[in-house]
């Protein structure tokens, strides 16, 4: 990347949402016409890029403006309203970033907060294929001389293809070895045109359909010792690594909601009346308005729980420790399990409301439903609901690694 500081024109929150605000209604004009024909926003995703909130949560001590999660979640949200999919492509860039805040020495803070002031992008490579079980990372970094040689497959490479910088998980071994649960792991930042690594376009996802979450192959991938960060440290104490993960998904799903309620209004507008309303516009029919209001409480219950859960992790984040981590971890979960109701209560709600024409193949109005529970399965809530009840009832706090 270059030497120019994207981030200029965001000096504080309320400027970061009026960007975010402003770029959210572009990228809606086409979001539906990019999902039914596949066409990736690498456009729209430059212009995220340049606009300065890539770097929004960069420490000030390497100039940036450390916004606190509470705006960081509302500037998902309102990318999310116009267009799931480009808000899901930089989730794992804000992830990595903290990554970096915790486990980053000052050299590598240094060099990587400034590759994103100057307006890089980070994507993930994290998630492997079976069989083996989801906490084994068969990709290896393995001791090369003063580097170290990468190689091995990722799947759900989200952001992967629009990236900078590739962030891969692996597990560190010896020449030869072989990978398991407790094998230590660090992420290697290996730059996109790097020898050895391949990005494929092979998601063929039902939703988030221009995400091109597929497949990075890493072929003896040389990296040198400075682009490697501990990873498996992150969870020797109190972290609000996951938290921070998870809420930035959260966001998504209350965004898809707030945007599919939004349409469904609209639909309302244009339905026609049933008959035994005895109405002369769907609007006026007391079932439907019932409807429409109990959508609404769904939805406005997850924005709120979404604040309240990002405050959390800003607090705990402030004043670090096993209770605060804890806590932060079970609102986040608390967000998470209402964002993924109100996004597939609000996507139903689209087609409740709107009757058999907004069933119509050209309007695509099944992309809210189709974003929805793509996304809501990045993370079961039956086992949120779990570690939820456990917490109420006798204070068991969440698996340690705060990933719920």
């Amino acid at each position: 990347m270059g030497t120019a500081d994207v981030t200029s024109g965001i000096v504080d929150g309320d400027h970061a949402l009026e960007t975010a605000t402003a770029l959210g209604r572009r990228f809606a004009e086409n979001a539906t016409l990019r999902d039914a024909n596949r066409e990736l926003p690498h456009t729209q995703i430059r212009e995220f890029a340049g606009s300065g909130l890539g770097a929004v949560t960069v420490p000030r001590a390497y100039g940036g403006i450390d916004l606190p999660t509470e705006i960081l979640v509302e500037i998902f949200r309102l990318l999310a309203e116009a267009d799931p999919s480009i808000a899901q492509i930089p989730q794992s860039h804000f992830t990595f970033l903290e990554l970096l805040r915790s486990q980053g020495t000052p050299d590598q803070q240094e060099f990587f907060y400034g590759e994103v002031r100057s307006g890089a992008l980070f994507a993930n490579a994290q998630s492997e294929r079976g069989p083996h079980p989801v906490d084994v990372d068969t990709t290896v970094l393995v001791p090369s001389g003063a580097d170290f040689t990468l190689s091995g497959r990722k799947f759900y490479s989200t952001g992967a293809l629009f990236a900078d910088w590739i962030a891969v998980r692996a597990s560190v071994v010896g020449d030869g070895g072989t990978p398991s649960r407790g094998t230590p792991k660090a992420v290697a930042f290996v730059p996109r045109d790097a020898a050895g690594l391949t990005v494929v376009d092979d998601w063929d996802g039902m939703g988030q359909r221009t995400t091109a979450s597929g497949t990075v192959t890493l072929d003896g991938v040389t990296v040198p010792a400075s682009s490697i960060v501990p990873y498996s440290a992150l969870f020797d104490g109190p972290t609000t690594y996951g938290a921070q993960a998870q809420i930035l998904h959260a966001a998504i799903d209350v965004g898809i909601a707030t945007g599919a309620l939004r349409e469904a209004v609209v639909q309302a507008g244009r339905a026609r009346p049933h008959f035994e309303a005895g109405v002369d516009r769907a609007v006026d029919d007391p079932l439907l308005a019932q409807l429409a209001g109990e959508v609404t409480i769904t939805v406005r219950a997850a924005q709120a729980l979404l604040t309240v859960a990002a405050r959390s992790v800003d607090s705990a984040r402030a004043d670090l420790d096993a209770d605060t981590a804890a806590a932060a971890s079970i609102d986040v979960a608390t967000a998470k399990v209402a964002a993924t109701r109100a996004a597939l209560d609000a996507a139903n709600a689209v087609f409740e409301l709107g009757g058999t024409r907004s069933a119509s193949g050209a309007a695509n109005l099944s992309r809210y439903w189709r974003d929805a529970r793509t996304h809501t399965l990045h993370d079961a809530t039956r086992w949120k609901l779990q570690h939820i009840g456990r917490w109420t009832l006798d204070g068991t706090s969440p698996p340690r690694h705060g990933v719920i």
